[in-house]
């Protein structure tokens, strides 16, 4: 298999290439990545693919030599000049000192104590939702999964009930546009959403093109405009003590508050409606070891550990070269794509030992799934909660739980996400 296979969407429909990573790792840790065009979209430059953990971590601690608001922290570059300004503006795509300014705006909201407040809640939450399955005796997990951070959000962020599918949809939209069946989907109930909802779904735009008649990026201002609507909105009365109210009051201009919303709305759930089910389908083709954890369930942190190690949830991110440098035995011009592979780091054989084991008792387990340097996940801590108190009630009270069926991958070379993870119990 060639290296362009690491960048073409549709290798992920069928697993993430494992096995061309570890070749690569060996022979050519820093490759040179061809971007041929995907349906309707077009051709890119190219970037450096960089797969070794060493090598991942220093360049995410680096952000004075890989920046990630040159170019944004996306492969494929935005369309036009005016995409690539509005989305420099998220905490995502900056760097320090800018990076540490917006950050501290929303940290705390985050920090160990503020999730200690929310752990019961939220376990609540995660023991009702897998109730449910085990009395249906049946269902589709990634449903299952996927409401536990959008609910978690909804609360974090003051959204109110009855608009928590905004969230869900927003990030189909976002997140899912290499996959047809999750860009044009949409599960919200404009009969059910509150008036602030209904009128965010009026201010959604028509599919917009480029100018050559290719799909505009899904993230730009102008696709995003209904979600926008609804955060000015909901932002002109936030809950006391929410993210909103923490955005409110933190003094970011528009620009950065449009893309704080967004990255709340679509990055804190998506990641988990792919680790939670990813890593629950690891359990659950490897007996063994989800026996294990049923005998001792002690080991449910390390569990979630590997889980994130062996599944995570996200497979790359972009960095552009600020000056030229060398990385791996390659020169690097300035200018160029550096794209960090977060699932290859994780399978390096000179930092895990026998990598392609599956192992919930783990330790050391130094995996870069949450990112490393400054850009360190913030909601980490929030998303270990939420995967433990999953992990828990699936043990405690789904213990005939097994496959009904094939599993479907999402079609994406960014996420690593199921479209469908059908259960049943026995």
């Amino acid at each position: 298999m060639e290296a362009v296979a690491v960048f073409t969407p549709d290798t992920y429909a069928d697993a993430v290439p494992y096995e061309l990573f570890r070749e690569l790792r060996a022979t050519r840790p820093v490759c040179w990545v061809e971007e041929p065009p995907v349906g309707a979209w077009p051709a890119g430059p190219g970037y450096w693919a960089v797969l070794r953990h060493a090598d991942v971590r220093h360049v995410l601690r680096t952000p004075e030599i890989y920046s990630s608001y040159l170019g944004a922290t996306q492969i494929r570059d935005p369309d036009t000049e005016d995409d690539l300004t509005f989305v420099r503006a998220m905490m995502l795509n900056q760097d320090p000192p800018d990076h540490a300014r917006i950050r501290r705006v929303v940290a705390a909201a985050f920090t160990p104590r503020a999730v200690r407040e929310l752990e019961k809640v939220i376990d609540a939450r995660a023991e009702h939702l897998v109730a449910e399955v085990a009395r249906a005796g049946e269902a589709d997990f990634v449903s299952v999964a996927g409401d536990l951070p959008v609910w978690t959000l909804a609360h974090v962020m003051g959204v109110p009930e009855e608009d928590r599918q905004l969230l869900f949809d927003w990030s189909n939209r976002v997140i899912g546009y290499q996959d047809d069946a999750y860009a044009t989907s949409s599960a919200a109930d404009p009969a059910r959403l509150s008036p602030m909802g209904r009128a965010a779904l009026r201010a959604r735009p028509a599919p917009a093109h480029r100018p050559d008649g290719r799909p505009a990026n899904p993230r730009s201002r102008h696709a995003l405009a209904d979600m926008f609507a609804y955060a000015h909105a909901l932002a002109g009365n936030p809950r006391p003590g929410t993210v909103m109210a923490h955005l409110r009051e933190g003094g970011l201009n528009r620009a950065e508050f449009e893309n704080m919303f967004f990255l709340f709305a679509v990055a804190g759930n998506e990641t988990l409606r792919n680790g939670i089910p990813g890593g629950l389908l690891t359990l659950l083709r490897h007996p063994d070891q989800f026996a294990r954890l049923r005998r001792e369930p002690e080991l449910t942190g390390s569990a979630v550990e590997e889980m994130l190690r062996y599944w995570p949830p996200v497979i790359d991110f972009r960095r552009t070269a600020t000056r030229d440098t060398e990385l791996g035995g390659q020169a690097i011009r300035r200018g160029e794509k550096v794209v960090v592979y977060h699932a290859s780091a994780n399978r390096d054989e000179t930092v895990f030992h026998d990598p392609g084991r599956f192992d919930i008792t783990r330790t050391p387990n130094d995996h870069v799934s949450f990112g490393f340097g400054p850009h360190f996940c913030l909601g980490s801590h929030l998303a270990r909660v939420q995967m433990r108190a999953v992990l828990r009630h699936v043990v405690e009270q789904l213990p005939g739980l097994e496959l009904a069926g094939e599993p479907v991958r999402l079609v994406s070379n960014f996420q690593n996400g199921l479209r469908s993870l059908p259960v049943s119990v026995r």
